[in-house]
């Protein structure tokens, strides 16, 4: 798994302090970036940040390319509406050589688990390639992949959708890859957004865990784990 924070808005945290400060001042625009001063950036991020202003977290964006994932991940991904997707596609990219998958390390432990994966992905691929070289179209041969080939995306969220989606999918509930890849990402934006990041991850960081009968039981050793992440 690779994951790049591509581009994100020039001085993301200042352009939300400024949208902020504009809800409750009767300035101008321009008077208002005339007069800003960056120095209290952090203190009325902290502000806003505990009224539960977040709506104006949507004026930062942040774009990541994703690479070495499954269709497995990605498919989740796409239930995250509020955000922007461009996806290698398996119409018009196809496998000549045997495409390449991604293995659990459930799988990767048992030797014999990881015999009949790679089995199926090697008997998947031939079907695969007979079906193109008997004139069947790419896209029509990609129905028999499996959910474990390997993908690629560009991703783009806002700061507040990413806050939603960290809560989400930072959690030990969540499926290992696609917790892998949010934790990932969550390591980037905190160096580049450190105070609007500052407490994100899982539900249970900020407060009781939100999962119920279903919760990990294990809070605490979370909490700390992402008030270290850097």
């Amino acid at each position: 798994m690779n994951i790049e924070l591509i581009s994100h808005t020039p001085e993301p945290e200042k352009s939300v302090a400024l949208a902020a400060r504009l809800c409750y001042s009767p300035a101008t625009i321009a008077e208002l970036r005339k007069s800003f001063d960056s120095s209290d950036i952090e203190s009325f991020l902290n502000k806003i940040m505990s009224l539960g202003h977040h709506s104006v977290l949507e004026h930062a964006s942040f774009t990541f390319g994703i690479e070495g994932i499954s269709r497995v991940t990605s498919h989740q991904l796409v239930r995250h509406r509020i955000a922007s997707f461009s996806q290698q596609s398996q119409r018009y990219v196809s496998h000549s050589e045997e495409f390449s998958s991604i293995m659990p390390g459930s799988i990767a432990a048992n030797p014999e688990a990881r015999r009949i994966f790679a089995f199926m992905s090697e008997t998947l691929h031939k079907a695969y390639s007979q079906l193109v070289d008997m004139g069947i179209p790419p896209e029509d041969a990609r129905y028999v992949l499996p959910n474990a080939t390997e993908t690629k995306l560009v991703m783009s969220m806002n700061a507040r959708e990413l806050l939603h989606f960290f809560a989400l999918r930072c959690c030990r509930r969540a499926q290992w890859e696609i917790r892998e890849m949010a934790v990932e990402m969550l390591r980037l934006v905190k160096k580049v957004a450190p105070v609007i990041f500052r407490q994100a991850g899982p539900g249970c960081v900020n407060g009781p865990c939100p999962e119920g009968p279903f919760c990990c039981g294990q809070a605490d050793g979370v909490r700390d784990y992402f008030k270290k992440l850097e």
